[in-house]
């Protein structure tokens, strides 16, 4: 699918877009006949709802519920805005809703709430529970973020997915595999630095090593994550615990020092003499929006393969090239969960749309390839099978 439109967007463009909201809700079957209105209201419905009465598990065929995502955000985290709040949230979690119909073929509704306290937002999810077939969290700020999926997964038997963390860590393994194709190398033997120990950072270094990269070095504001630093959150004790196996102590500078790979989900940028200090030919991926951590252009001058965020450089690490899949495969295997194995699944499935034209200026699909759903989707149901995790 080809814009041909090349001009940038204006704010006209975008408000227009937003008016009135980007949803709506749609009647599958029409009401044209007085029968019709028998047949989908009362009195018909009574007995659908009786039969379900009966036997809980009609609903699954009689409703939308069991094929439904909520998009659920408390606007803590919103893009690069912040703590937005819930209300200047849900344009966000309207588009992801969109994206899921789009590009997946789910219906999705966004649900923002207006608390912060995790156990609030579980109980809420809970007593939803019959409305709703899957959980799609976003924009939730760290590490509340770790404490409320793990919470929501243990509360809950429906696939739960905080997008941020694993949609983002699905296409960055992705790419890297893309990346190391091009290229003839092996991603077990890589040296990965990534900068970031936020949600998708985390998630990242955890799906990385999950395909067998074992030498990976986190960063966060205050430096290389370490057994020895003091004040570190239940999370990086955990991330100190299983990397950095180098035993590296420092900032930035240390940790790329012959560092095969760059991954970047900090916010902050660095001088491109950081880079001359990498491995030969290294992989970059800058991923931070609006602003790369450094320039593309400037990498390139580096690095063998260079990635960013943004639509307007090759090598766009996009979100949408794993959640609407993800969710319709497990959805359509009756998982209860999602698992690392369906993660990793959904990441060999989107390089392997790419494989047969695979380059440096190509190490995933487009976001907009219409094969890319429906393969990520079969290979995560197919796992989701494996794993024992389906109704």
């Amino acid at each position: 699918m080809q814009d041909n439109d090349a001009s940038p967007v204006t704010d006209d463009e975008i408000f227009h877009g937003h008016e009135g909201g980007k949803l709506s809700v749609a009647a599958v079957r029409p009401i044209s006949q007085p029968r019709d209105l028998s047949v989908a209201y009362t009195p018909g419905v009574a007995k659908v709802s009786r039969a379900i009465a009966e036997d809980a598990a009609l609903a699954k065929r009689y409703t939308w519920a069991d094929r439904l995502v909520v998009v659920v955000s408390d606007g803590t985290a919103v893009l690069g805005l912040g703590d937005i709040g819930a209300s200047a949230s849900l344009p966000v979690m309207e588009g992801k809703s969109v994206l899921f119909k789009t590009f997946g073929g789910l219906d999705s509704i966004p649900l923002v709430l207006d608390t912060t306290d995790v156990d609030e937002i579980v109980e809420t999810l809970v007593r939803l529970r019959p409305s709703y077939g899957a959980v799609n969290l976003e924009d939730i700020s760290a590490p509340r973020c770790f404490e409320l999926e793990d919470k929501l997964k243990a509360a809950l038997d429906c696939p739960v997915m905080h997008d941020d963390q694993h949609g983002t860590a699905i296409v960055t393994l992705a790419a890297l595999r893309g990346a190391n194709l091009v290229l003839g190398r092996d991603i077990t033997k890589q040296r990965v630095v990534v900068s970031g120990a936020g949600a998708a950072g985390v998630a990242c270094a955890r799906i990385l090593q999950e395909a067998g990269v074992a030498d990976v070095t986190m960063l966060d504001s205050r430096g290389i994550i370490h057994s020895g630093r003091e004040n570190l959150n239940p999370v990086k004790e955990k991330l100190a615990e299983t990397t950095n196996s180098a035993g590296l102590r420092g900032g930035l500078a240390e940790a790329l020092e012959g560092a095969d790979v760059f991954l970047g989900l900090s916010g902050s940028t660095f001088d491109e003499s950081l880079l001359a200090a990498m491995a030969e030919d290294p992989i970059v991926f800058a991923l931070s929006n609006p602003d790369p951590e450094v320039r593309p252009e400037i990498a390139a001058k580096y690095a063998a393969i260079v990635a960013t965020g943004r639509s307007d450089y090759p090598n766009q690490i996009n979100n949408v090239l794993a959640f609407p899949g993800v969710f319709r495969g497990a959805l359509d295997a009756g998982a209860r969960a999602i698992t690392e194995n369906m993660k990793l699944a959904a990441a060999d499935a989107i390089v392997a749309v790419a494989q047969d034209d695979l380059g440096p200026d190509r190490i995933v699909p487009s976001p907009l390839d219409p094969r890319v759903a429906p393969e990520v989707a079969a290979a995560v149901a197919k796992a989701a099978i494996a794993d024992g995790v389906t109704a």
